[in-house]
Formats: C-alpha cells, sequence, structure tokens
C-alpha cells in the first residue's frame, strides 16, 4: 500500500473510519439493523464513549455500523479492518503489514472473504456476447503416479468475455451439475464456447450457440471460438494460491475462489483501482457474519 494510501484519515483515525464505513453502508439512510427503519435513529447520549454508536427511536435498541456485518463483535479496530480490506483487494499479505497475529489475520481474511461472496447473481452474456466455460481440478502435487483425478478437487467456471468470472466449487462435477450453473449463471442469449469434455454435450438446449474446441487434436482457437480467457483466469487463481496462500482446506476453497472471482470481475482492465475495489467490498460486508467458532469448526470438520 502506498504512502499515499496509508495517509487517509479513515486508515488513522477511528472516528473517520466509523465515518467512512457508515457512508458507503448507510448512503441511502441510517438503517436499524434491528428492525429495518429507516433514519429514526440519533447518537447515544449517556454513559457510553463508544464511537459510532445510536439508538432507534423504532425500537430503541442501540446499534452501530458493525451490526450485521462481517465486523460485529470484532475487537480490532475499524481503521485496521479498512486497511485490512484495502491490502486484500490489492492482494498484499496482512499479518506482518498491520502488525497483528497471524490468528487475527486468518480470521479477518476469511471475514473479508465472506463479504466477496456475490449477492444477487445477474446471468452473465446476453445476445451477442460469449461466455467460456471451463473446470479445473486443485489437489496437492502428486507423490506418486497413482494419484488420480478423483483425489481431487473440481472447480467450474464461468468468465463473460471481456467482464466478470464466476467460480464453483464442486464436490461432484457431472453433466447434470454443469448444465446447472449454465441454466443458473448464463443468459440464454449467449454463446457459450468450452471444450470438448462430455459435461458440456446437450448444454446447446440453454443457450442460443454452443462452440466446443477439441483439445485432444491440439486445437487451441477457432476463429473467436476459444476457451483461453478462462484458462488464463484459471492460471492467475493457481498462481496466487501457489504464491500467496501456499495452502487451501477445501472447507474454505469456495471463499479464496470468491477473492479471486471478486479481484478479476472488478480489475483495473475494467477500470476499478485498488481503492474503487477496496469500497465494493466494503459495500459487500453487510449482512454477513462469519464467527471464530464456525470458521474453525469447518475446519475440525473437514
Amino acid at each position: 500500500m502506498s504512502k499515499s494510501v496509508f495517509s487517509a484519515k479513515h486508515f488513522n483515525d477511528e472516528a473517520a473510519a466509523y465515518a467512512f464505513v457508515e457512508a458507503h453502508l448507510w448512503a441511502d439512510g441510517r438503517v436499524c439493523p434491528h428492525c429495518g427503519v429507516v433514519d429514526r435513529s440519533g447518537p447515544l447520549k449517556g454513559k457510553s464513549n463508544r464511537i459510532g454508536l445510536y439508538k432507534c427511536y423504532a425500537c430503541r435498541k442501540p446499534f452501530t455500523v458493525k451490526v450485521g456485518t462481517i465486523f460485529e463483535a470484532s475487537h480490532i479496530q475499524m481503521r485496521d479492518w479498512l486497511a485490512a480490506i484495502h491490502l486484500i483487494c490489492s492482494s498484499k499479505k496482512l499479518s506482518r503489514t498491520l502488525g497483528i497475529t497471524l490468528k487475527s489475520a486468518w480470521f479477518m481474511s476469511h471475514r473479508i472473504r465472506e463479504a466477496f461472496k456475490p449477492g444477487r447473481a445477474t446471468p452473465f452474456g446476453g445476445e451477442g456476447q460469449v461466455v467460456e466455460a471451463d473446470e479445473m481440478y486443485i489437489g496437492n502435487k502428486p507423490a506418486a503416479r497413482k494419484r488420480t483425478m478423483h483425489d481431487k478437487h473440481a472447480v467450474m467456471a464461468l468468465v463473460e468475455r471481456g467482464g466478470r468470472m464466476r467460480s464453483f466449487y464442486m464436490p461432484v462435477l457431472k453433466q447434470a451439475d454443469a448444465r446447472d450453473v449454465v441454466k443458473h449463471h448464463v443468459a440464454p442469449e449467449s454463446r457459450l464456447d468450452t471444450d470438448e469434455s462430455h459435461l458440456y454435450f446437450g448444454i446447446e438446449k440453454w443457450v442460443a450457440n454452443h462452440e466446443a474446441i477439441n483439445h485432444g487434436s491440439k486445437e487451441y482457437a477457432r476463429g473467436d471460438v476459444t476457451t483461453n480467457t478462462v484458462e488464463g483466469a484459471f492460471g492467475l487463481f493457481r498462481r496466487g494460491m501457489t504464491g500467496t496462500y501456499q495452502h487451501c482446506g477445501v472447507q474454505h476453497l469456495q471463499r479464496y475462489l470468491n477473492e479471486f472471482d471478486f479481484r478479476y470481475s472488478n480489475r483495473k482492465a475494467l477500470g476499478i483501482e485498488d481503492e474503487g475495489r477496496a469500497v465494493l467490498a466494503l459495500k459487500g460486508t453487510a449482512g454477513k457474519r462469519l464467527t471464530y467458532r464456525t470458521t474453525r469448526g469447518q475446519e475440525a470438520r473437514a
């Protein structure tokens, strides 16, 4: 993070950090997280000196902008949360930069990845647009040739050519699963480009046109028909996981996919810089809770 970014007031002053979050999460008015009433609250006066504490005049309950977001029940200062969001959105590590414990950095990271999770998903593509679909298999490097594809974790992804990316961890990936992803996430007016995988047989029923590249015959492009875009996006994910995170438990895989999808869909080539990406992530924090116990419990069950 550059000095100019570090010098921003909301990274250095707690009251300014709260004001920054309120301005983005309550852009249409202060919302009571308990009863949903808008703009019927005011600063809570009395003995408490908590920053950003309000009282709802409708339900009479106190609240801050943290309630109902990934920040709720966290003792980490808001200015550090904002710095962490910026760092993750610009692909930096948290622990060393913020001077916090690995445990805190780990939990903050997963909470922020929860904010990356898409809300109401709009279909990819449309009339005259191309969507590419492909799958990859993730797992430890095989120690012996006995390791098979069944030992790896399947991920299917859609990439809107020149636009967004959406990835799905699939515990089981069969033809019906791939068809469901296309049915629910690709506009039927789109053209779908895939490889020759059997997963996409009959998929033309759900899109305007289906074109397949035959990698088995060393065909990688036929005119503008290709899966190079989605394969390149997979390459970015693999390099990022290897170079930054080194290890990812399968119970957290979808969150890491959400993070890479978010950064890919809000990248510089689409006119979005680090600061703009961080603001979009901040807006995604509302309505998402992830407790430390829940996260660790998922890890224990895996």
